[in-house]
């Protein structure tokens, strides 16, 4: 049995009275966990939830959180975290798509879960925590671990990758649990010791694999921070003397140049790792100086679970992204499938373990990512003579936007929605904090009327807050080729 549930229930039997998740002044020893998520398994049942089926989480960085996720794996079930500042029509999309009938929502986010969840014909349960106990109250506990094969989906993640509408990258329990015991046993040494830092989104891959699933495995403790602002971050780490904190590249920007650090006792730290986007050397340099903390740079997917390469604590490369994990293997190619030669640029392609089933559902775009056993990642890279990797730039034209995903089609699709668009291109241009900021040029049909900050509240209300264009310009026309496609390259932006 490869169930991912088990690493809580042994860690709980060798650390119960360890603390396993903090927020703030909240704790919960690794008993208090564990038996907490066999009341949700059979809350879960309780809800008509079997083996297989999708149960949906729309939760911050709360412990609840972690209480579901780990609930609904011991019972068998399908886990798809999603971002709860997805929109109706989002939320909408992913229940449908997934087949999810059950969405937990956490407060505050309910508005829009809740509509969503309309649309797709599934329920929604809002957490709250006043409530919280009485859902739990009076149920018998579920003390088993569903038997499962280690092929078998424990997490639906959805990326927007490159193409078309999000798609559901199906983990397994062993891509999950193998990827784990590599980040905490050969690349950062998580121990029960440790404080991990749990400021990343715990509904994306990096956070939940990374923070949550590691510190879990290696009965560390990981303390919440549902929102990321740097003074908060500092706080947590003076408080609960972090040991290893975990970010993407805004946070060490950020973190870097926030005025009062000094203020701050951040002497527990003993190890950063940095991914989701590249990470600027300056700011590397930046970073380690004013933390005396050494920062270790990785690279990953959704679909590779996500770890593919890091630097390691005794061979480290500024600017790279260090060299693949144990089993995992990596080619640069071109286009002809051909392995490029060394300082060569080409497209990057991993092959082991970590390489996810497939995409839920849609068996073309699962051939056409991994068509000869090898995913192709769609980013360009290069390796030195050392066999150090250094990502180059994106193939096609996926925007992230500190740390997540923004797919420029379907923030077209919407402008494309209102009366007076004609034409619409989304594109990013360089921002110091956010990496990647985003921006749509747009032209109106003859006659029409509208201002950019008409069009960019018209894209605001109906997407996540991450996706929507900060800079809007209207032209007269776009510039197309020869078949009549926009050229997004020949787009000039004038404001910024």
């Amino acid at each position: 049995m490869t169930n991912l549930a088990m690493n809580l229930v042994n860690t709980a039997s060798k650390h119960s009275d360890r603390p396993a998740i903090r927020l703030g002044d909240s704790v919960l020893t690794y008993a208090q966990f564990e038996h907490t998520t066999q009341l949700v398994a059979a809350l879960l049942e309780q809800q008509g939830v079997r083996p297989g089926d999708r149960v949906a989480l729309m939760l911050p960085n709360v412990p609840h959180f972690a209480l579901l996720y780990y609930g609904a794996l011991r019972l068998g079930a399908i886990v798809v975290p999603m971002n709860p500042l997805l929109k109706e029509r989002e939320v909408a999309y992913h229940l449908s798509d997934s087949g999810a009938r059950l969405l937990f929502v956490w407060t505050g986010f309910e508005q829009e879960g809740e509509a969503g969840a309309v649309i797709a014909d599934a329920k929604t349960i809002v957490v709250e925590p006043t409530s919280w106990p009485g859902l739990l109250a009076g149920l018998d506990p579920v003390p088993g671990v569903h038997a499962t094969n280690e092929n078998a989906t424990a997490v639906i993640l959805y990326t927007s990758g490159t193409t078309g509408k999000p798609k559901g990258a199906e983990l397994t329990h062993a891509n999950i649990a193998r990827n784990v015991e590599i980040c905490a046993d050969e690349l950062i040494f998580v121990t029960e010791q440790d404080v991990v830092f749990g400021g990343l989104p715990l509904f994306h891959v990096f956070g939940q694999t990374a923070s949550l699933n590691a510190a879990i495995y290696a009965g560390a403790c990981l303390t919440l921070l549902p929102k990321f602002d740097p003074q908060a971050a500092l706080e947590t780490i003076a408080r609960d003397r972090v040991t290893i904190f975990q970010g993407v590249p805004t946070m060490y920007t950020v973190l870097a140049h926030f005025p009062d650090r000094a203020a701050y006792d951040t002497s527990s730290l003993r190890v950063c790792v940095s991914g989701g986007a590249a990470l600027p050397v300056e700011v590397l340099g930046a970073f380690e100086s004013a933390y005396e903390c050494v920062v270790l740079e990785g690279y990953g997917l959704s679909e590779t679970s996500p770890v593919v390469s890091i630097n390691r604590l005794d061979r480290r490369r500024a600017g790279s992204i260090g060299v693949p994990v144990s089993g995992v293997e990596v080619r640069i190619i071109d286009e002809a499938a051909a392995d490029v030669a060394v300082g060569e640029i080409g497209e990057l392609v991993v092959r082991g373990h970590n390489v996810m089933k497939s995409y839920w559902g849609k068996p073309a775009e699962t051939s056409a990512a991994i068509p000869d056993g090898w995913f192709r990642t769609g980013d360009l890279a290069r390796r030195d003579d050392d066999d150090f990797l250094y990502i180059v730039d994106r193939k096609k034209d996926l925007i992230i936007r500190s740390g997540y995903n923004v797919y420029p089609r379907e923030v077209e699709e919407v402008l494309y929605e209102h009366p007076a668009v004609a034409e619409a291109a989304v594109i990013a241009f360089p921002h110091p904090e956010f990496g990647d900021e985003i921006a749509a040029v747009v032209a109106l049909k003859p006659g029409a009327e509208a201002n950019p900050e008409e069009l960019r509240e018209f894209v605001k209300s109906r997407v996540a807050a991450y996706k929507y264009p900060r800079v809007v310009e209207l032209v007269a026309a776009l510039p197309k080729g020869a078949t009549g496609k926009i050229l997004k390259r020949a787009i000039t932006l004038t404001s910024v």
